[in-house]
């Protein structure tokens, strides 16, 4: 019988590390916790290994000090090297908390046979609108950004990464990035070429053939993400702080990013889902962690939502109870 708070699927199953090794692919420091905190942490409670490649260190990001959550790094911000330098910190702070102690810069693992425009550091791409609902890098981004980086140069190192640690499932965004940042695009396509490789006898990746059972692909069903953000939009406490923080509520009509699914379409695919609950001390911990790009960090009991947090859009946003993936092979 399935909770209250479970997609209702031709086949949902809860996310069981007795499986095997799980490893997650992100874009950038932070998203590890936001995309698939939960996840990590259940896999580090139960004892079985987990890694987490991490592609770029998110140096464009924008960074939080404000009256309501002063970090004093103001300065960081537009300063690539010095906030790259920072939140590889904040990405080491954020795995203990969620205790996956196994950790790969993507732009660190050697090519068997590197072009020459393979080397060098991947650097975070930025996002710049260039059409309604479709990004793209920043203007000013150069070839070293993740997005510009030729897909067999990266998806080599992540394919090697695979065939060392020859994970039972490897975990990413879905087709459009979860939030269509072109980083996010990239990761998830990356992904799926670097599977593909790690397979194949004849690619030139080091060690040996590994096929990956299952890739599980980060989503939200339509109907929790909805109710979700009404409960805490309509929260005498969120609005409380809200107001005294200078935040906004999240509007539930508002027009959902692409890992929100359809619960229909959902219904036709083979779903995985983890309880929050049990692991929500390590997530929000990790969360705090993750200080210049999330702020407002703390459990709340509201159907369907344990805790709410920021980013430096200051939106206050809900974590729902269940995290959920879709699986593909």
């Amino acid at each position: 019988m399935q909770d209250a708070g479970e997609t209702s699927t031709a086949a949902v199953r809860r996310a069981d590390p007795s499986v095997g090794p799980l490893l997650a692919v992100h874009a950038h420091p932070d998203d590890e916790t936001l995309a698939t905190g939960a996840l990590l942490a259940a896999w580090a409670v139960a004892g079985a290994p987990a890694t987490v490649v991490t592609c770029t260190r998110g140096e464009r990001g924008e960074v939080i000090d404000t009256v309501a959550h002063p970090t004093g790094l103001a300065h960081l911000e537009g300063d690539g090297p010095a906030l790259a330098v920072h939140r590889e910190r904040e990405l080491a702070a954020a795995l203990e908390a969620l205790g996956v102690p196994d950790h790969v810069f993507l732009d660190t693992v050697p090519l068997p046979t590197p072009p020459a425009s393979a080397s060098g550091r991947f650097e975070d791409s930025g996002m710049a609108w260039v059409a309604p609902g479709i990004a793209g890098p920043a203007p000013d981004s150069g070839p070293a950004a993740l997005s510009r980086v030729p897909l067999e140069a990266a998806a080599s190192r992540l394919a090697a990464v695979v065939r060392d640690r020859r994970p039972a499932v490897v975990v990413t965004y879905e087709a459009g990035g979860g939030y269509r940042h072109p980083d996010h695009v990239r990761t998830y396509e990356v992904t799926v070429r670097a599977l593909e490789l790690a397979a194949d006898p004849a690619a030139d990746v080091a060690g040996e053939p590994w096929t990956v059972p299952e890739r599980w692909e980060v989503v939200a069903p339509a109907d929790r993400w909805r109710a979700a953000r009404t409960a805490l939009s309509t929260s005498p406490d969120a609005v409380r702080l809200a107001r005294a923080a200078d935040l906004t509520l999240p509007d539930p009509d508002a027009d959902p990013p692409p890992l929100v699914v359809d619960p229909a379409e959902l219904a036709r695919d083979e779903v995985v889902s983890v309880a929050v609950t049990p692991v929500l001390g390590r997530l929000l911990a990790a969360l705090v962690a993750h200080a210049t790009q999330v702020q407002h960090v703390a459990a709340i009991s509201l159907p369907g939502v344990v805790a709410h947090y920021a980013l430096s859009n200051g939106e206050l946003a809900p974590v729902l109870a269940t995290s959920t993936a879709r699986v593909r092979r």
